[in-house]
């Protein structure tokens, strides 16, 4: 049992998990943000500009409710508010990724220029000539 509890303590500190659930506690806090941004913000001037109309209460209706039974019915309007919010969400998400990858980006040091070649000895530059000089006479 001992060595499991080590194996697990050796799973926990390692720096992805750490940084994962840093990840999960920021996007948490996040989305509570973009959520009432999306609910008491943006949602009030999207249906303001379609006269009015709240999202959340829209439904269709199978069968009115009784006494005995409930409403039945399809409540599509809380379905296009998880919409609008997940899409509002990913946008958020999206350019939050965008800024973070150009703050992060490093410079490409431009490639160094190639240093000029060593000037050739005196034993290369004789050899050079021998080599010429062979090469002609054949």
């Amino acid at each position: 049992m001992s060595k499991f509890l080590t194996e697990f303590k050796e799973f926990a500190m390692r720096g992805n998990v750490m940084d994962m659930a840093v990840g999960v506690i920021i996007g948490g806090a996040f989305g509570k943000i973009v959520t009432s941004l999306v609910n008491d913000v943006i949602m009030p001037l999207v249906g303001l500009v379609v006269g009015g109309v709240d999202f959340t209460n829209l439904k269709w209706v199978f069968a009115e409710a009784t006494e005995e039974t409930p409403e039945a019915a399809l409540m599509y309007g809380q379905f296009i508010q998880n919409v609008v919010d997940f899409l509002i969400i990913a946008f958020c998400i999206f350019l939050m990724v965008k800024g973070i990858s150009k703050l992060t980006k490093k410079k490409e040091e431009a490639p160094a220029a190639p240093a000029p070649a060593p000037e050739p000895s005196a034993e290369e530059k004789l050899l050079t000539e021998i080599r010429d000089l062979l090469k002609n006479q054949k």
